[in-house]
């Protein structure tokens, strides 16, 4: 089986080829990222501010523009259980403890500023459409630098035309499914993984056609058998790209996709005994059905289903891709790797009071089908939920608090924990053009 890879949060590190985000946003989404009248309460967990806005008027004859955003976010809050240090402020039911007080006593006050972010969004007009690109990054440490306040690269892409290449939104998952929630990491649940890929978008619009090719990756749990030998010699093989599609359709009542991924995971065996040989490879597949659906003119309706295997890499919070699998009866093969299957569901519900107050209340499930050589304590079951009141004394500045709930169980020890949280959070946007028909 495969080493164990942080190659999940490693990716948000790279600066290689990928395709670009969906142009069909609504006119909320649109008037936030074009610096324009912002009347409607803007998602915190912002996948918006990686959107661009539709090509300049006036073809290649348009003026260059260069948009400076981002915003300073304070976190503050209280965890009346435990977590993993290095997670301290998120709730990921992956990250609590898989054995009691794992992590020491319970309660622990926290602040940070990790969410803030900045970002850089090009245009630049030319005869076959305007050259589109984005640079942004935030404060939150992950991989080697988990737990740390450091910066972190989200996007690093282009596009023009159809095409487009750099880091960016897998089009496996649909990032408009975040809720405005306060707490960072976001559902566990959810499809949520920026990638380095090359993407084709032959329709745009009202329906959507997106194909890429992705970077791939994996990660595997060796359980019982992460002490032998022949398996400390076994290491990834990716021979070949991960292929994600998606098909969207787009109208003023909201939207409805439908997403799909094959990926090829590997693994040789370099030190292959002459009798035991444990390469082989396993094939990832995934299908997952998203939707938003506006509620008069006060709330969204987020929702989302996914089911898989082999494909933890691009969720939000799950554990292994591949797990080991006893295979009684084969002297050459006695162990072999499985892809593990994964559910995930999404349901949240993002209301406005009024122009001033707006509330998102919500749940999520994840469940991962365990190999039986996994050990007892190997995560199998994550539940989330938060509700919150978010305020907006004026537009750009928000002020707000939280109430977040998560629980784990673990495969086959019988063991479970709950974790309960409140958060208070402010953040402070600021969105500056330069150049450009302002």
């Amino acid at each position: 089986m495969i080493e164990r890879m942080s190659i999940r949060r490693l990716g948000c590190l790279a600066l290689a080829a990928a395709g670009i985000w969906n142009l069909g946003v609504s006119p909320a989404y649109a008037q936030a990222t074009s610096g324009a009248a912002d009347p409607a309460h803007i998602p915190l967990a912002s996948t918006l501010d990686s959107t661009f806005v539709p090509d300049a008027p006036g073809g290649p004859e348009a003026k260059p523009r260069l948009d400076i955003y981002g915003f300073a976010m304070l976190d503050m809050g209280y965890d009346f259980k435990q977590v993993d240090p290095d997670w301290f402020d998120v709730l990921r039911p992956t990250k609590l403890p898989s054995v009691a007080n794992e992590f020491g006593d319970n309660g622990n006050f926290y602040a940070g500023v990790r969410q803030s972010r900045l970002g850089f969004k090009g245009y630049l007009p030319t005869k076959l459409g305007e050259i589109k690109t984005i640079f942004e990054f935030e404060l939150f440490g992950t991989g080697v630098d988990a737990g740390q306040t450091t910066f972190r690269l989200r996007h690093a892409w282009g596009e023009i035309g159809a095409f487009g290449a750099g880091q960016s939104w897998s089009p496996f998952m649909d990032p408009d499914v975040f809720p405005n929630s306060l707490e960072y990491w976001g559902p566990s649940g959810m499809v949520f993984f920026r990638n380095v890929q090359v993407r084709w978008m032959p329709m745009r619009g009202a329906n959507e056609l997106y194909i890429a090719l992705e970077r791939p990756g994996a990660s595997a749990d060796q359980g019982g058998y992460a002490d032998r030998i022949q398996l400390q010699g076994v290491k990834p093989h990716f021979p070949a790209p991960d292929l994600s599609v998606h098909y969207r359709m787009n109208g003023d009542w909201g939207h409805v996709q439908l997403s799909g991924i094959v990926r090829y995971i590997g693994w040789v065996a370099t030190n292959p005994g002459p009798i035991v040989d444990l390469s082989g490879h396993a094939t990832g597949w995934g299908v997952h059905g998203s939707t938003n659906i506006k509620t008069a003119n006060t709330g969204t309706i987020r929702a989302s289903v996914i089911y898989g295997e082999g494909v933890e890499n691009y969720m939000n919070d799950a554990p292994a891709d591949i797990g080991v699998q006893t295979n009684p009866g084969s002297v050459k093969h006695p162990q072999v790797g499985k892809a593990l299957p994964v559910l995930g569901i999404v349901g949240f519900y993002d209301f406005n009071w009024s122009e001033k107050f707006s509330t998102a209340l919500g749940y999520s499930y994840i469940h991962i089908t365990n190999s039986d050589g996994q050990l007892a304590n190997a995560f199998e079951t994550g539940q989330y939920a938060l509700g919150n009141l978010l305020y907006y004394p004026v537009k750009n500045v928000m002020a707000g608090l939280e109430f977040q709930w998560g629980h784990r169980k673990n495969f086959s020890d019988g063991f479970s924990v709950p974790d309960y949280r409140l958060q208070f959070s402010a953040r402070y946007n600021f969105n500056i053009q330069i150049g450009g028909d302002k």
